[in-house]
């Protein structure tokens, strides 16, 4: 019961397939939003175990949209993005990408999306 309540309150927005990806990106792009992205796989322990990392920052930064993808089921982004390893966390401002994590550092991730969302909202409200 306590794992369907965790999923009810998902901050985390799965993307399944091409129109999904352009719904959200384009409402970001107008927002000028920023976005952290998991491309993941299924099948990969890494991106599975940094599943609860990725939930907990996206309840504590509610001023940031986060998306995860499996890379098997939406190829296309995965290609185009430039997707080589899982799990790999891209950082996107107003849909263009401006960092990119590769790997389960839970620590590293952690500092690297506290130092984007500051640096975004602070371009944000200027």
């Amino acid at each position: 019961m306590e794992d369907t309540e965790k999923l009810k309150k998902s901050k985390v927005i799965r993307i399944d397939s091409q129109k999904s990806w352009e719904h959200y990106i384009s409402h970001v792009t107008d927002q000028k939003y920023p976005v952290v992205v998991h491309f993941s796989a299924f099948w990969c322990v890494p991106s599975i175990v940094m599943n609860p990392v990725f939930e907990e920052l996206a309840s504590n930064y509610q001023d940031v949209l986060f998306l995860t993808l499996d890379v098997d089921e939406v190829k296309e982004i995965a290609s185009k993005m430039e997707i080589k390893a899982m799990p790999t966390f891209v950082l996107l401002n107003g849909g263009t990408p401006v960092g990119k994590i590769v790997g389960a550092n839970p620590d590293e991730i952690r500092k690297r999306i506290d130092d984007f969302v500051q640096s975004s909202l602070s371009y944000k409200s200027e």
